[in-house]
C-alpha cells in the first residue's frame, strides 16, 4: 500500500492532497471515504473514492511517460479514457483535477472497475475480445486525433522510439553476450513492413500487458492503464498482451504461455474482430513490441538511479517515487529479462511462432 503522491518539496499524504484537490474543484461533496491502493505502477498512485454513486479511482501522476508537462499530460490520458472507453473495454472518464498546490501533476478521476485480476491463459479470450473491440472503435480523421501521438509512418515511428531507447544499453551494466544479442536483433528488425490488411492505424493502447486488465464478474476484460494510447499497429497491443517480457511482470497475473496458446490469442482476436492483418507484420510488430520492452528495461536500470524531478515535471523514473517492495520486483523483472537466456528463449519462441501462426 502507499498514501503519498510526489510532489515539489516532498511526498504528501495522498489523502489531504486529493482531499483538498477535490474541495479545489467542488467534487467532494458525495465521496463518503477514500481508500489508497497498493503501489503496482511506476506512473500513478491510485486512490479509491467511495461515492453515494458510482465509485471512481483517482489517478495521481508520479511522472509522465510520454515526457509531457503536467498539463499535456493530463490532457493526454484524458484523451486515452475518453476515446477507449467508447469500447466497453475501459474505464469512464468523469473529471479532471487540474495541478495545483496539492496535486503538482494533477489527477484523473474514472470509473472505478470491480473485479480480479486477469488469470492467464483462461482469460486470453476475454483480452483479445477487449483489445479487437479498442483496435475497431471508428478511426478519428488526422486533424481530430491529437493530443493523441498519430505518427504517419506508425512502423517508422516505433523503430524510432525503439531506437532512442536503445541509447541506454551502454549505459546499464549489461553482459556483452546479452548487449551482442540485443543490438542483432535491432539490427534485423525490417525497415518497412509489407503494405496490405492492417497496415492502417487504428486506436491502441501501446500498454496491454496482463496486468493492465481486470476481469469482472461477467467475465468481460476491463483495460484499466491507460496513458499511452496512440493511433498505431494492432500488432504492437497484441504483442505486449502475450510476449513472455508481458506476461510475467504482474505477480498477479504472471504466467508463461506456449507458442500455441499465443497462437489461438492472435486467432481468437481475429474472429472477434480485430483489423484483418498480414501474420509477417503482425510478427515483426511483436518482435519490434519486446525490443522496445528490452530497451526500456536498459532505460529504466540506468535512470531509476537518479534523484526525483523537483519539477514535477516530464518523464522521471526515480526510484524516490515509488515503494521498495516495487522496486524490487521491478528490479528483478528488469534482470531477468536482460540475461541472455530469457533474451535466447524468447527468440526461440518468436521462430516457433512464425510456424504456429502460419497462415
Amino acid at each position: 500500500m502507499t498514501d503519498s503522491v510526489p510532489c515539489p518539496d516532498a511526498r504528501l499524504d495522498s489523502h489531504d492532497a486529493l482531499a483538498g484537490a477535490l474541495a479545489r474543484a467542488g467534487l467532494a461533496r458525495d465521496i463518503r471515504a477514500m481508500r489508497p491502493m497498493a503501489d503496482t505502477g511506476l506512473a500513478h498512485t491510485h486512490v479509491w473514492l467511495s461515492r453515494d454513486a458510482i465509485d471512481w479511482v483517482a489517478r495521481l501522476p508520479k511522472q509522465s511517460q510520454m515526457g509531457l508537462p503536467a498539463d499535456e499530460n493530463l490532457a493526454y490520458q484524458a484523451a486515452c479514457f475518453a476515446r477507449a472507453s467508447q469500447s466497453g473495454h475501459a474505464p469512464a472518464l468523469h473529471a479532471v483535477l487540474p495541478p495545483g498546490p496539492e496535486l503538482p501533476r494533477g489527477g484523473l478521476l474514472v470509473s472505478a472497475i470491480r473485479g480480479r485480476p486477469a488469470r492467464l491463459p483462461d482469460d486470453l479470450p476475454a483480452i483479445a475480445e477487449a483489445l479487437a473491440a479498442i483496435h475497431g472503435l471508428e478511426v478519428l480523421t488526422a486533424a481530430d486525433r491529437p493530443p493523441l501521438h498519430a505518427p504517419a509512418d506508425p512502423w517508422r515511428a516505433m523503430r524510432e522510439e525503439v531506437a532512442r531507447q536503445a541509447e541506454w544499453l551502454g549505459h546499464a551494466g549489461l553482459s556483452r553476450e546479452a548487449r551482442a544479442r540485443i543490438e542483432g536483433e535491432l539490427a534485423n528488425l525490417p525497415k518497412h513492413l509489407p503494405t496490405g490488411p492492417g497496415m492502417a492505424p487504428c486506436l491502441i493502447s501501446f500498454d496491454a500487458h496482463p496486468g493492465n486488465f481486470l476481469i469482472t464478474d461477467s467475465g468481460r476484460a476491463v483495460l484499466v492503464d491507460l496513458e499511452k494510447c496512440r493511433y498505431g499497429l494492432p500488432g504492437f497491443d497484441l504483442a505486449h498482451a502475450t510476449l513472455y517480457t508481458s506476461t510475467t511482470w504482474d505477480l498477479n497475473s504472471c504466467a508463461v504461455l506456449s507458442p500455441e496458446e499465443v497462437a489461438d490469442f492472435y486467432r481468437r482476436w481475429r474472429r472477434g474482430g480485430g483489423p484483418a492483418s498480414d501474420t509477417t507484420a503482425l510478427l515483426a510488430c511483436r518482435r519490434a513490441m519486446w525490443l522496445w520492452s528490452l530497451t526500456w528495461c536498459a532505460k529504466w536500470r540506468t535512470q531509476h538511479r537518479r534523484n526525483r524531478d523537483t519539477d514535477a515535471s516530464g518523464e522521471d523514473w526515480s526510484a524516490e517515487l515509488s515503494d521498495d517492495a516495487l522496486l524490487a520486483h521491478v528490479r528483478d523483472r528488469v534482470d531477468h529479462y536482460l540475461s541472455p537466456a530469457v533474451i535466447d528463449r524468447v527468440g526461440d519462441e518468436l521462430d516457433e511462432l512464425r510456424v504456429d501462426l502460419g497462415d
